[in-house]
């Protein structure tokens, strides 16, 4: 059996997972760096959820592809920032970070195999 995920239960994941980036944000020191990169990830961790109703609506395959890309863009800059706060120690809730840890790489894993079933499509 094929394991897939239905749009819906993926864009209830995506907006999930931007709440998620909204709260750890949140926790994160009033300090210039606390503020710079909590700036940067909710910028970066919400738009993976915004861009997904803009990626459903493409007007054709390699627009859907393109669409699907600016996502993971989104999704492996979020990674990144994350495991900078987690490195340098930013967060007050570790939990929180490790969930969104897995959680942002279970998504990239998601998004890299829709861009191959949709190139496969293509052809």
């Amino acid at each position: 059996m094929k394991n897939t995920i239905s749009k819906r239960d993926l864009e209830d994941r995506l907006n999930d997972f931007a709440v998620l980036i909204i709260e750890i944000s949140e926790l994160l020191p009033g300090t210039r760096a606390g503020n710079h990169i909590a700036g940067q990830i909710v910028r970066s961790g919400t738009s993976p959820a915004l861009n997904y109703g803009e990626a459903q609506d493409a007007e054709s395959n390699q627009d859907f592809i393109h669409k699907i890309k600016i996502i993971l863009k989104e999704l492996r800059e979020t990674f990144v920032a994350l495991k900078i706060i987690k490195k340098a120690k930013l967060y007050k809730n570790e939990d929180k970070i490790k969930i969104a840890l897995k959680e942002n790489d279970e998504l990239i894993a998601i998004f890299v195999a829709t861009v191959k079933t949709a190139r496969s499509r293509k052809k």
